[in-house]
C-alpha cells in the first residue's frame, strides 16, 4: 500500500479549497523566501488540479503557469519538468506509514487493525480523483528520474511497514513463517494493483474495494485462534 500510501501515499489529494501537500509555514527569513514558498505552492496546486481535470499528458507547462498566474519561465525555477511536480507527491504518504508504526507501538489495539486503518485512510484520500491517480501513474511511467523517487519512497515505506508487521509477530498476533519484510512487500503489490485497477475503472469506492481485499487476505496472516468474537486476545506484557 505503500505505494497506495505513496502514490495513492500520503498522499490527501490537493484541491483548490484545501491546503497543498507542499504548503509550509512561511519562512522567518524575509519577503523573498515567503514569496518563493507561495509561488511554488501555487504552481503545485494548479498543476494537480489541471492533471485531474484534463489529464497529465494533455496539461502543458504553460497551462500550469497560466493557472498559477506566473510567467512560464518561472516554472523552471521550481521544477525541471511537469513530471517532477508529481515527484513531490508522496512525502506525506511515507509520513502516514510512520504514524501508523508509532500508533502500533503505543496502542493496545491489534497491529492488524492499525494496518487496516492505514489502508482505509489511504484509499479514502485517493478515491477523490481517479483522473489524478492516472496522471500520477503516467508520470512515473514516463519519467525515469521521477520513477526513481517513487522507488526510493516505496522502499522507505516498505521498511516501516515491515516494522509494523514485525511488531505484530513479536506480540504473537501475526504468523512468523513469512518474514515481515515479505508481508510488507506483498501488501504493497496487492494494493498497488487495487489502486491501478480502480483508477482505470472507478465503478465503486476505492475505500470499499480496499477493505474487501484486506478482509480477504488479512486472516491468512493472523495466527489461528487469535480472533474470538471479532476481538484479538492479546498477551500480557512482559
Amino acid at each position: 500500500m505503500w505505494s497506495i500510501v505513496i502514490i495513492i501515499t500520503a498522499l490527501k489529494m490537493p484541491h483548490a479549497s484545501t491546503p497543498s501537500l507542499l504548503a509550509k509555514a512561511a519562512p522567518l527569513g524575509g519577503r523573498r523566501e515567503r514569496h518563493r514558498a507561495q509561488t511554488r505552492d501555487r504552481l503545485y496546486r494548479a498543476a494537480m488540479d489541471l492533471f485531474a481535470q484534463r489529464g497529465f499528458l494533455e496539461t502543458t507547462v504553460e497551462d500550469i503557469t497560466e493557472a498559477a498566474d506566473v510567467g512560464k519561465g518561472t516554472f523552471f525555477n521550481y521544477f525541471p519538468t511537469k513530471e517532477h511536480i508529481l515527484g513531490e507527491f508522496g512525502g506525506e504518504r511515507v509520513a502516514a506509514v510512520q504514524r501508523a508504526l508509532d500508533k502500533a507501538r503505543t496502542t493496545d489495539r491489534p497491529v492488524m487493525d492499525v494496518i487496516r486503518e492505514l489502508a482505509g485512510n489511504a484509499a479514502g484520500q485517493s478515491d477523490k480523483s481517479a483522473a489524478l491517480l492516472r496522471a500520477i501513474f503516467a508520470a512515473h511511467a514516463s519519467c525515469a528520474s521521477v520513477r526513481e523517487q517513487l522507488i526510493k519512497r516505496s522502499q522507505t515505506a516498505r521498511r516501516i511497514l515491515a516494522e509494523i508487521y514485525l511488531l505484530g509477530q513479536k506480540r504473537g498476533e501475526i504468523r512468523r513463517d513469512i518474514p515481515a519484510t515479505e508481508l510488507a512487500r506483498l501488501t504493497q503489490i496487492v494494493f498497488m494493483g487495487v489502486t491501478i485497477s480502480w483508477s482505470i475503472r472507478p465503478e465503486s469506492s476505492l475505500r470499499k474495494t480496499s477493505e474487501e481485499i484486506w478482509n480477504l487476505i488479512s486472516p491468512n496472516w493472523e495466527i489461528a485462534g487469535r480472533r474470538a468474537n471479532g476481538k484479538v486476545r492479546r498477551r500480557g506484557k512482559g
